[in-house]
């Protein structure tokens, strides 16, 4: 059971016994009074913690109060046998995840674009590119561990559902700017050195097949769920780099090796797989629960994430549509051609 520790500094007259610890579930609380304000500090269980932010963030709003909110960690708790409980039985929301500010804190952390983020999105690059023109899987596994680049394209899909248009903004531009730079390193190795076209790692980013998207939609899937529940495993992180850094760098090898026609694979690789995990990232934050909670960001919310769904439903059609378009041209027209250039 993971607990956290809700710290609030509520003004005096704050009626925290009915409005706050009888409606909602903890494990325990302690309360004291200083410099007009009542200190309150709440225990709670991970899936609960939530419901009492949102209710303070509410709460501030409604009655233009001071509210000032910190959410902890908690390693280990020893109980008294003395400490207040409470457990209501209402507890209608099962999906056990982490806090929608808390959430929107790491999306806001997860979208800035510094050193740390840029040193870390070259040295993944450098390792990929290098992992892929030795056909290295380890090089290139070891690159997805440490490649941040994913971070602000599950940003996106997380903001536009809260309807946070400068969020969703600032993603797009740190994810376009994760994304530029092992293209540009790519293309750099493209234009010095032969394509490695004998690498498997290297020819697996340049066939695109229906089953791709698949595969994008369940990492994108697995990775919102790892997010929301703030799971700090790297697995599902490899997992879902897998589908967006290796097609990113053999895009920019053909790029940098003026390729453009064998650039199209790649590149479509690349697309379905970023679009794909936008769209299955937001299903899930969507059925996971997560809204704002006054009357006017809840519908700002709605009509960002009905448009969110369908600008990435149309393009993941485009996209498909594309796929079956090209394997056609692949499957029927080459023989045709390599009949005409190869004598019988």
């Amino acid at each position: 059971m993971e607990l956290q520790l809700i710290e609030v500094y509520a003004p005096q007259n704050f009626n925290y016994q009915n409005e706050l610890l009888h409606k909602f579930s903890f494990t325990s609380y302690w309360i004291s009074h200083e410099n007009n304000e009542v200190h309150i500090r709440i225990l709670v269980k991970k899936q609960d913690a939530g419901k009492i932010l949102n209710f303070l963030e509410k709460a501030a709003s409604d009655k233009n109060s001071q509210f000032d909110a910190m959410l902890y960690s908690v390693k280990a708790y020893i109980p008294s046998k003395y400490n207040e409980k409470n457990t209501p039985s209402d507890n209608k929301d099962q999906f056990e995840r982490a806090s929608r500010l808390e959430l929107l804190s790491v999306v806001k952390a997860s979208s800035e674009i510094n050193s740390g983020f840029s040193w870390f999105t070259i040295f993944a690059a450098l390792v990929a590119t290098v992992g892929i023109i030795q056909n290295s899987p380890a090089l290139v596994l070891g690159a997805n561990i440490i490649d941040p680049s994913i971070r602000p394209i599950m940003g996106v899909s997380f903001s536009s559902v809260l309807g946070e248009k400068k969020l969703v903004r600032q993603s797009i531009k740190t994810a376009m700017y994760g994304l530029t730079i092992p293209i540009t390193i790519a293309a750099l190795f493209g234009y010095l050195f032969p394509l490695p076209v004998n690498s498997n790692e290297f020819l697996a980013q340049t066939t695109v097949h229906l089953l791709d998207i698949v595969v994008a939609i369940s990492a994108g899937a697995a990775g919102a769920i790892s997010f929301v529940k703030r799971s700090h495993g790297q697995l599902v992180g490899v997992m879902i780099s897998l589908a967006v850094l290796p097609p990113a760098i053999v895009l920019g090898m053909m790029v940098g090796a003026s390729e453009w026609h064998s650039a199209i694979q790649p590149l479509l690789l690349l697309l379905i797989n970023i679009n794909s995990i936008m769209l299955s990232a937001i299903l899930v934050f969507w059925f996971s629960g997560i809204k704002p909670v006054n009357w006017k960001d809840i519908q700002e919310a709605s009509t960002s994430r009905a448009n969110s769904l369908l600008f990435t439903g149309i393009i993941l059609l485009v996209l498909i549509i594309a796929v079956v378009l090209l394997n056609f041209s692949i499957f029927d027209v080459s023989p045709f051609v390599f009949s005409w250039i190869v004598p019988h």
